[in-house]
């Protein structure tokens, strides 16, 4: 069997579980792809001694991966934006194939990256940047072709569903956050877990495959989880819905809505039922339906999976010399459309309000007044005598499905009433149908 030379950039928590997965399965790995793949080179910024490299070269130089003639396929695992994107830019100028699981790069730099990619001639892979070990891309831009796909919606931020999960015991957000960065799934600056931005890079590119258009992480929508109390959680659950950080992109004729934030699901729905660390994926298309993918969203060797699948597909592409692939976002360049993404105000969902209202007679009449003037329409209200507290209690609405712009307003007006007391808190909720 004919050799495909590989090297790694970054030897961190995936970087070393492709190292070790490429060497423990070297033999099925090679059955699989029909040739040798051989780590000629690694790379990391900091020493690895608890790895055994091996005959294999190691340098603290990563761009000596990506100049080194032999290297057929450069593995970018070291993170973040700007040197990821030299990097890989550098291995395409230099006629090599790339393998990465860096969602941020993708997101941000992917068009620039994959039209340089095109003009080379090369293949930049993907898989792992999204949902880490669920093979989500694949399926997508290849298992799903025949299929117009109508909407994505997906937990694909580990971090936000343990916290969330965690919360429904009825513990606070900063314990949770706090125990999540002890147990290694958070990071010390855990803003781009609980903010959103993280599930938006991830959610960019999905949308991008699912629907054909460049990539837009600018103009995506995030929200995070911070300001969810374990009070909305159980609240929630007693109106039939669980709390869910949900990133959602959905195709409509005049653009694409691209949005992350806390959502609640129906509890009878499987995404819901999603717990932990672990990540789901739905995907609705006019020929299957909806489909769902489920597994793990990060670590080691669950990530280093989808990487070595996208390293296994390369090798073939250079094994066989064949100029035959799946093109990078699932459709041919000049079958990408420029749909916009939709600003916030345009989008529909059913809303979940808490209104911290002053306990005296005509309140709830008010705001119902303001719902209805408003073209709101009510589906369930909660209120318990046993919740007051300093002369307030909360109110609990669900409404029906409106535009966003129309509850927009209406929670101007309620926050200006004399009757109510600081910001109405407000989840979307959606249904899946």
């Amino acid at each position: 069997m004919k050799d495909v030379s590989v090297g790694i950039c970054g030897l961190g928590t995936v970087g070393g579980g492709t190292f070790n997965v490429l060497t423990r399965n070297a033999a099925l790995i090679a059955g699989r792809a029909g040739c040798n793949i051989r780590i000629t080179r690694v790379a990391s910024r900091r020493n690895r001694d608890d790895l055994d490299f091996g005959d294999v070269p190691f340098s603290t130089e990563i761009f000596d991966v990506v100049n080194d003639p032999a290297v057929d396929v450069v593995v970018e695992l070291i993170g973040g934006y700007e040197t990821a994107r030299e990097l890989v830019l550098a291995a395409i100028r230099n006629g090599k194939h790339v393998v990465t699981a860096n969602k941020a790069l993708v997101a941000v730099h992917g068009n620039e990256i994959f039209a340089a990619a095109e003009n080379a001639g090369v293949v930049v892979a993907y898989e792992a940047g999204v949902a880490g070990g669920i093979p989500v891309m694949k399926a997508i831009r290849e298992g799903l072709a025949a299929n117009r796909i109508d909407w994505i919606a997906g937990i694909i931020n580990g971090t936000g569903n343990y916290i969330l999960t965690e919360m429904r015991a009825g513990r606070a957000f900063a314990e949770v956050l706090k125990e999540a960065q002890e147990l290694g799934y958070a990071e010390a600056d855990p803003t781009f877990d609980v903010e959103g931005i993280d599930a938006a890079h991830k959610l960019t590119i999905l949308a991008s495959a699912g629907f054909g258009v460049p990539l837009q992480f600018e103009k995506a929508f995030t929200e995070g989880i911070s300001s969810i109390t374990p009070y909305d959680i159980a609240h929630a659950e007693q109106l039939g819905y669980r709390i869910k950080h949900l990133g959602i992109a959905r195709r409509r004729d005049e653009g694409i809505e691209l949005r992350v934030h806390p959502t609640l699901v129906p509890q009878s729905h499987l995404i819901a039922q999603v717990d932990g660390v672990l990540n789901a994926v739905l995907v609705d298309g006019d020929a299957v339906g909806q489909t769902m993918y489920y597994g793990p969203g990060a670590g080691d060797e669950a990530t280093a999976s989808a990487v070595i699948a996208d390293i296994v597909d390369v090798a073939r592409i250079v094994a066989s010399g064949s100029t035959l692939r799946v093109p990078h976002l699932g459709f041919a360049p000049d079958a990408l459309e420029n749909l916009d993404v939709l600003s916030m105000e345009d989008i529909q969902s059913a809303y979940y309000l808490r209104i911290t209202a002053l306990d005296r007679p005509g309140v709830l009449a008010k705001i119902a007044s303001i719902l209805s003037e408003h073209g709101i329409n009510i589906e369930s209200i909660m209120q318990k005598e046993s919740e007051v507290q300093d002369g307030r209690i909360p109110v609990i609405i669900l409404t029906h499905t409106v535009q966003e712009r129309q509850i927009n307003r209406a929670i101007e007006e309620l926050e200006s009433l004399s009757d109510t007391d600081g910001p109405v808190v407000r989840i979307r909720a959606e249904n899946f149908n």
